[in-house]
């Protein structure tokens, strides 16, 4: 029963239109209805190494606070503080793919007292102290699920590493049959691929076996060298705007400010130098593993169905000026702290 009370509650805080614009105002409210127990557990100075992990398969001692001990107004606090942050669609998407614990267990045989997988093991950090003039950071991470954000003052100033996965890739039975969480993500970079032509394919294809993992996994310095595949600037003006369709659905996760800001960034670094790579697979069919990837000067975005019958989903924005708030983010935080 009190799983089935989370969900409800879940599916309410998503479904509601009351999305908060104050990140700082949001996770103030968050904090102040935590206990000084949980604020203990739940914040950290901005400059700790604890920033810079992220986990998006399920780890034993995951930092923060989880769902599964705050209560309603708390869980609601948390919601809230992440709508700040995340579009629509993807609040959508995180009560879906937190719900999909429950879909695992059953799949899985689990045990009612094994908790491996549950809807409330995902946890709030936070970095630093919220405030108007201050730098500061916070993190929503728990299997399938991993975004981190960095803030100057009120202004959201990074989003990445931010991850989303799902398992069951599809659904394939039972009351949620047919449910596809990353539905757009796949379909796109297919339409896309089968956008090229023969020619261009020779390009765009860089493996026939598709790697078993995201390449850049949890490594705190996103890093592919040697960017492939082919560029923007050898697409049609059709498959130019295909690819950009492509980018947006992953850049529009966030709200809509932040994600223009983002646009703009990887236009000013110029289109030009943006490459779209594949690996494996060419079809979406069951069994057959394929992996893409999007890279350029301020981004790499990663797609990888490889596991349980590429039928798992993993996909990952890293912001290669942004990733963690960025250095110079962190540098200005060293130096008020130095002149204070």
């Amino acid at each position: 029963m009190k799983k089935i009370a989370l969900f409800a509650f879940i599916s309410f805080l998503i479904c509601s239109s009351a999305y908060p614009q104050n990140m700082v105002a949001a996770a103030k409210g968050f904090i102040s209805t935590l206990t000084k127990e949980q604020q203990a557990k739940t914040i950290y100075p901005f400059d700790i190494d604890e920033r810079y992990n992220f986990h998006f398969f399920p780890i034993e001692d995951r930092k923060g606070i989880s769902f599964n001990e705050l209560n309603e107004q708390q869980q609601k606090a948390a919601f809230d503080l992440l709508k700040t942050c995340l579009s629509e669609g993807s609040m959508k998407k995180v009560k879906q793919i937190m719900q999909m614990e429950v879909l695992l267990k059953a799949i899985e045989k689990r045990k009612p007292e094994d908790h491996f997988r549950d809807p409330g093991k995902y946890n709030v950090t936070i970095f630093g102290i919220p405030g108007d003039s201050t730098i500061w950071g916070w993190r929503f991470e728990g299997h399938h699920i991993c975004y981190n954000f960095s803030a100057n003052k009120k202004e959201l100033v990074g989003g990445t590493p931010g991850f989303f996965g799902a398992n069951p890739g599809i659904v394939l039975d039972g009351p949620s049959k047919g449910l596809e969480v990353l539905k757009d993500e796949t379909n796109e970079g297919f339409d896309l691929l089968h956008a090229l032509t023969g020619t261009q394919l020779k390009t765009a294809l860089i493996d026939s076996v598709a790697p078993k993992e995201i390449i850049t996994f949890i490594n705190r310095k996103a890093m592919i060298e040697h960017p492939a595949g082919i560029s923007y600037s050898g697409m049609t003006v059709k498959q130019q705007q295909q690819f950009l369709q492509l980018i947006r659905l992953y850049v529009n996760r966030y709200t809509k400010i932040f994600a223009d800001d983002m646009l703009k960034t990887i236009q000013q670094a110029g289109l030009e130098n943006l490459k779209f790579a594949w690996a494996g697979s060419q079809q979406k069919v069951f069994g057959n593993p394929y992996y893409y990837r999007i890279q350029g000067p301020t981004i790499i975005i990663e797609y990888d169905n490889t596991q349980n019958n590429a039928n798992h989903v993993h996909t990952i924005v890293r912001d290669l000026k942004n990733d963690f708030g960025g250095d110079l983010l962190l540098q200005h935080y060293k130096e008020s702290h130095q002149s204070n």
